[in-house]
């Protein structure tokens, strides 16, 4: 009896503590402090995967190979697309950079139409040295990303030190990106 007893309170408490779970679980995602675009990346430290991608035909620039990202340069990497609406906010961004000339920015289009991406960097500029073309959608499956745009930084030696989720921010840029380029050996 003692024993049927034990097993009805615990039958009630389940209910309560599959809520209390729950709601522990929405209270860490609406804190505030937290910063959703701040994924755990599994390549960080690794070195990039290997690839090799075509040109964006019509672009005027050359194709991109994961060689071409270890070859004593500090590259920033940059997933965009024509039809990515992030894609556009940031790409004023890119472009100062590239003026900058503080470091190379690479990127790698992104299951696009030609005809639009070409369309799109001919109207808002071009800040990239080398772009690849991702059509299928396989490079960006093997370097983790989620969707466009995403951004890595890449050391001299090919290794990823730095995945950025969604679009930069001129304060992410000044706060996170350029003190991490700076410090990195060239």
């Amino acid at each position: 009896m003692a024993e049927a007893m034990t097993t009805t309170r615990a039958l009630f408490l389940l209910p309560v503590l599959i809520f209390a779970v729950i709601v522990g679980y929405f209270v860490w995602g609406l804190n505030p402090a937290r910063d959703p675009s701040q994924v755990p990346s599994a390549l960080v430290d690794k070195p990039v995967p290997a690839f090799d991608l075509g040109p964006l035909e019509g672009s005027g620039k050359a194709g991109l190979k994961s060689e071409h990202l270890a070859d004593g340069r500090v590259t920033l990497v940059n997933f965009f697309a024509s039809w990515c609406l992030p894609c556009r906010a940031e790409h004023p961004l890119l472009m100062g950079l590239a003026k900058e000339e503080r470091v190379r920015v690479v990127a790698i289009n992104y299951k696009d139409e030609t005809a639009n991406a070409v369309q799109w960097l001919s109207s808002l500029g071009d800040p990239y040295s080398r772009i690849g073309v991702d059509r299928s959608g396989r490079t960006a499956i093997d370097w983790g990303v989620s969707g466009v745009p995403e951004t890595f930084v890449v050391d001299a030696e090919g290794r990823i030190r730095y995945q950025h989720i969604g679009p930069i921010h001129p304060r992410q840029l000044e706060e996170i990106l350029l003190p991490l380029i700076d410090s990195l050996p060239q």
